[in-house]
């Protein structure tokens, strides 16, 4: 006998919204004005270059120079002199032999874990990775284990008893809920062992981490060592749009052949390109930002733990207090809104440990006397 088919097939998207609404885990579109007068620590704006005015002005002139798109995919029409100069100059900050700018490092992720594996590779990929990286695994067609979070021991055992000829090893440079950092020499050593290839995101490492914000692969002396190669975003350090890979040439070339979101999406907007540029020209003239946003960071923690709040010890520009149940972080984050200071409220399943969290990002622009608003607002309004 034949199951009758609902009258609406839409109708089982109501059953999935009120299970959101009674778990207390929808989400909303937040509409945020461009004079709004809250401090920020909810972007990822850890330099605080997204409105200077070097970098609005680097994007503006190559939007009128070269126009509001770029008008097809990078193998078609949408290849500038400018994404040609943002690469070169980026490969050169972050001492590797080349770079390949995407669209986002959402797409950049995807590039490397589909175009450098397949059938014939195991990838071993840390249990707390971004989502990103967890999608680029299951597109790739390779096998893929989960290794213990920043757990080098685990990533040996995995690759040890493959049967795959080539093996892919990634991780997070930073993790993007606690702050907390991948044990990266230890994963390249692991990795050299094992004839395996060691793929970082450092999105939350680049313009934070390394000699003057070259990175997590700088700061680990791996840049530009054999068998390692890293992605990274242009939307947080350098406060524009857009993504990279980076690594040795012949793996670059690769991509632009193989890479499915390099070869059929359309190229990086002029205007997010310049801004990138801007800011990287920004931040070699002024390494000193690099090691303020860490200095906020430290600060923030030590003063939330000074008044008894589970906060996260950061190892770059994120900090993260824990609240019991996700209406609790919503809650909080609400208040502290109230009151002047926007910061990121993280729920299931954006957090894998099921664990709620006020997410905190420190900004190099920050003074001592926001520092102090901020972990003031944050106290007096914890639940």
């Amino acid at each position: 006998m034949r199951t009758a088919r609902p009258v609406d097939p839409f109708d089982w998207l109501d059953e999935a919204a009120a299970a959101r609404q009674e778990a207390g885990l929808v989400r909303t579109l937040r509409r945020r004005a461009h004079d709004e007068d809250l401090l920020d620590l909810a972007s990822n704006d850890y330099l605080g270059l997204v409105r200077h005015p070097r970098v609005t002005r680097a994007a503006a002139d190559a939007a009128l120079r070269w126009g509001g798109g770029s008008t097809g995919s990078r193998l078609v029409t949408g290849n500038t002199e400018l994404h040609a100069e943002l690469e070169a100059e980026l490969a050169a900050f972050c001492g590797v032999e080349a770079a390949l700018v995407f669209s986002s490092g959402y797409t950049a992720n995807l590039a490397a874990l589909t175009a450098l594996t397949g059938p014939d590779t195991l990838i071993v990929s840390d249990a707390l990775n971004h989502a990103s990286l967890i999608d680029g695994c299951r597109l790739s067609r390779a096998r893929v284990v989960r290794s213990d979070h920043r757990d080098p021991e685990s990533v040996r055992a995995a690759l040890a008893g493959r049967a795959e000829q080539r093996a892919l090893v990634v991780s997070d440079s930073v993790f993007s809920v606690d702050g907390d950092a991948a044990p990266l020499a230890e994963l390249a050593a692991v990795c050299r062992d094992q004839g395996a290839v060691l793929l970082t995101d450092d999105a939350h490492g680049l313009g934070v981490l390394g000699p003057g914000g070259a990175g997590a692969l700088a700061a680990a002396g791996l840049a530009g060592a054999p068998g390692v190669l890293a992605t990274a975003t242009l939307s947080k350090s350098l406060g524009s749009q857009g993504g990279a890979v980076l690594g040795p040439r012949r793996v670059i070339e690769h991509l632009v052949q193989s890479a499915r979101t390099f070869i059929f999406d359309t190229g990086l907007a002029p205007a997010a390109v310049g801004a990138a540029l801007g800011a990287l020209r920004l931040l070699r003239e002024q390494p000193q930002r690099a090691e303020r946003a860490g200095q906020v960071a430290r600060s923030l923690s030590e003063q939330l733990a000074a008044a008894g709040l589970p906060v996260s010890e950061p190892q770059a520009a994120v900090v993260s207090v824990r609240v019991d149940a996700p209406s609790e972080a919503l809650a909080w984050a609400a208040a502290c809104r109230d009151k002047g200071l926007a910061v990121g409220c993280f729920r299931p399943p954006s957090v894998p440990d099921r664990w709620s969290r006020l997410r905190l990002t420190a900004r190099a622009d920050l003074t001592d006397e926001q520092i102090a608003f901020a972990v003031d607002v944050i106290t007096t309004t914890a639940p």
